[in-house]
C-alpha cells in the first residue's frame, strides 16, 4: 500500500485498532462512549529526528509494528474515509509481540 501521508520529523503515523464491540447486560455501548483505542497499526515512519550534535535518531519501530500508544497523545485525523493518528515517536509506549 503506498500510503500518501507522509508524517514529518519524528512523527509517526498509525491507524488505530478498534476494540470489538463491548455488550454489558443486553445493552451496546455505542462507539462515543467507548475508550479510545490504545493499540494501533504503524503505516509510515517521518524522516527521522536528530539530537543535539545534528545526527539522525533512528526510530524504534517499524512500518507495520503494532504499537500501544498514550490515550490522548496525537492529533487524530480522517484521510479517504479511514481514521489515523499522527504520532511523536515518543508518544509510543511498547511494540506488542
Amino acid at each position: 500500500m503506498d500510503m500518501k501521508i507522509k508524517p514529518l520529523g519524528d512523527r509517526v503515523l498509525v491507524e488505530p485498532l478498534e476494540d470489538q464491540e463491548v455488550i454489558k447486560g443486553g445493552i451496546v455501548i455505542p462507539d462515543s462512549a467507548k475508550e479510545k483505542p490504545q493499540e494501533a497499526k504503524v503505516v509510515a515512519l517521518g524522516t527521522g529526528g536528530t539530537d543535539d550534535d545534528g545526527k539522525k535518531i533512528p526510530f524504534e519501530v517499524e512500518v507495520g509494528d503494532i504499537v500501544l500508544t498514550g490515550k490522548y497523545g496525537g492529533t487524530d485525523i480522517r484521510f479517504e474515509d479511514q481514521d489515523y493518528k499522527i504520532l511523536n515517536s515518543n508518544d509510543i509506549l511498547a511494540v506488542v509481540g
